[in-house]
């Protein structure tokens, strides 16, 4: 069986979350925020744990990219 990767929603407290994420940011220049966004990729991958969950992660997040929503990370078609 392989893992899916789960795009309900799962953030019990997504504002909070958005603000410590802007928080994390301020005072950075560019290339210290996407290094910033760089490691924390990393320590949530290393959380997810799994390359295949992941890749869909990449997979869904390009499409979005794509597409210009959220609606098109859905994985559950």
């Amino acid at each position: 069986m392989v893992a899916r990767l789960v795009t309900d929603p799962q953030l019990e407290s997504p504002d909070d979350f958005y603000q410590a994420l802007i928080d994390a940011h301020r005072g950075l220049s560019t290339a210290e925020s996407h290094a910033l966004n760089a490691r924390l990729v990393l320590l949530l991958a290393n959380q997810v744990g799994s390359l295949a969950v992941l890749q869909q992660a990449l997979d869904a997040a390009r499409r979005c990219g794509e597409h210009g929503g959220h609606e098109a990370a859905r994985t559950d078609d």
